[in-house]
């Protein structure tokens, strides 16, 4: 293990198409995001690129491009950072987060159709077993796609395309308080599928935002604590 603190097996492989400097973006953040590489980790150029086996100017490229979206701090004579997120900056993502999801899930009440409930209580079942088992990344995906999932069922373009940019960020805080939520997380997710299966918005709009609202505490007191 290098001094960047890479687990074994955490490195994804570069092998999708497209210029390499997006390519080792794509796999800096998701490291970033799974907290592979945590919050406050210093970030050398050199042992990032023998750990994705490329040069270090596609590293570099792409540490510019993660500090100008907030990923990463570029601190002068000192190198590059994971950055440590605020308070602040977690309380006014997720409650946009909550505006977001209550809608998807209102309006994923209103469309669903039986196909789509098979597919969230598929999702559920396997979060269930993820949880059960202590598998912290298959709940943190699981939840991911469970979400994800609603919001595809909204049928809004535009509320999805917003959604997706602020998902990823979503993921960075919630992993580390997956396993604190643990099963009453899918207990919350049964009882929205309940709602949307029934075709009741206005039940269905009211638990997810109790639900994602219980995210946001659970991060907050984690922080606290």
């Amino acid at each position: 293990m290098l001094s960047t603190g890479l687990p074994q097996g955490a490195v994804p492989k570069l092998e999708r198409p497209g210029p390499l400097r997006d390519r080792v973006y794509e796999a800096l953040l998701e490291l970033i995001t799974t907290r592979a590489l945590q919050p406050g980790q210093h970030l050398v150029e050199s042992e990032l690129a023998g750990h994705l086996g490329v040069s270090r100017q596609p590293v570099r490229e792409a540490l510019q491009r993660l500090n100008t979206e907030g990923w990463v701090d570029l601190r002068p004579a000192q190198g590059a950072f994971v950055h440590e997120p605020t308070e602040e900056e977690a309380d006014q993502l997720l409650t946009v987060r909550t505006l977001l999801e209550a809608e998807a899930a209102r309006l994923a009440a209103a469309n669903a159709g039986s196909a789509g409930i098979t597919t969230l209580e598929e999702l559920c079942a396997e979060g269930e077993k993820a949880v059960a088992a202590d598998d912290v990344d298959g709940a943190v995906a699981m939840n991911a796609r469970f979400h994800s999932t609603i919001m595809e069922l909204a049928g809004n373009a535009v509320l999805a395309e917003l959604a997706a940019q602020v998902d990823r960020r979503v993921r960075w805080y919630y992993t580390p308080i997956a396993r604190q939520r643990g099963r009453q997380s899918w207990i919350e997710h049964r009882e929205l599928i309940a709602a949307i299966s029934e075709r009741d918005e206005q039940r269905a709009t009211q638990l997810m935002r109790d639900h994602t609202e219980h995210t946001r505490r659970s991060y907050h007191a984690r922080a606290e604590s």
